[in-house]
């Protein structure tokens, strides 16, 4: 039987097929930040949004979060405790799941509480920049892993966690650059928002996604409603990319930064 598939979307289709499904999961406030201006504050939502966030770890084969994330807090990215890791072993997944970390320059502190909680590998997707810094945080147990000179390449990344680590599902827990790298990369699947009853404010304040962002509102990346809920005065959302929602205009972005960044190293050479 013949597939109504076109030769574009059988391309696009087995393209994907070498990268994980990306969910993305944040809470934020009312006014759409996710911490304060100065990150002290970055902890605001409900119990039962600690819950969510449990649950979505529970089908994921792996979380990705930022240094800055990791450094600042006590942060783990495991499943939490043994009801967690029993749905996990109920749905075939490995009880404890991979812990990732992107950092540009490698400053994951060896130091931060992830590394004292050994369950499962720490890998660090970094670039050449950090190349002085790789060894440091070998010792403290983490795989580091290069992907780029002096920017992340998420989808090289992303590929060898599905061909090296069977990385199907990634949970991506922010912060606002490492979702606006995966955003507007094409890479992101899946949106979980949780809206909190608070304004925060401030100019300088992480958000949803952060750094340079798409260049027109044509480019945009487009999403489609799946569901909603509120519970007590929070309201959990959850989104789908929408059917070609900004796919091409996001590779075609992607692809005009890495030929931009590509420029600018050889002047720097």
């Amino acid at each position: 039987m013949r597939s109504n598939k076109t030769p574009r979307r059988r391309a696009r289709a087995a393209a994907r097929a070498t990268l994980p499904f990306v969910s993305v999961n944040v809470a934020m406030t009312a006014d759409g930040k996710l911490a304060t201006a100065n990150r002290r504050v970055s902890s605001f939502s409900s119990p039962r949004d600690k819950e969510h966030l449990l649950e979505l770890r529970a089908r994921a084969d792996a979380v990705l979060s930022g240094a800055r994330t990791v450094d600042l807090n006590e942060v783990f990215l495991d499943p939490g405790s043994e009801k967690y890791r029993r749905r996990r072993r109920r749905r075939g997944l490995a009880e404890y799941n991979l812990r990732v970390v992107a950092s540009r320059r490698g400053t994951l502190d060896p130091g931060a509480a992830i590394f004292t909680r050994p369950n499962s590998p720490v890998i660090v997707l970094t670039t050449e920049r950090a190349r002085r810094r790789l060894p440091a945080l070998r010792r403290a147990g983490a795989e580091p892993a290069i992907f780029g000179k002096t920017e992340v390449d998420f989808r090289r990344a992303l590929a060898w966690l599905r061909a090296r680590h069977g990385v199907k599902h990634l949970l991506c827990e922010g912060g606002g650059e490492i979702n606006e790298a995966l955003f507007t990369a094409g890479l992101v699947d899946e949106l979980h928002l949780t809206i909190c009853p608070k304004i925060m404010g401030g100019r300088g304040a992480p958000t949803l996604a952060d750094g340079a962002g798409f260049p027109s509102l044509a480019s945009a990346s487009r999403w489609r409603w799946v569901r909603s809920r509120r519970v007590a005065d929070e309201l959990f959302l959850v989104f789908r990319k929408h059917p070609g929602g900004g796919a091409h205009a996001a590779g075609r972005l992607s692809a005009r930064r890495a030929r931009s960044q590509s420029k600018s190293e050889r002047r720097l050479r």
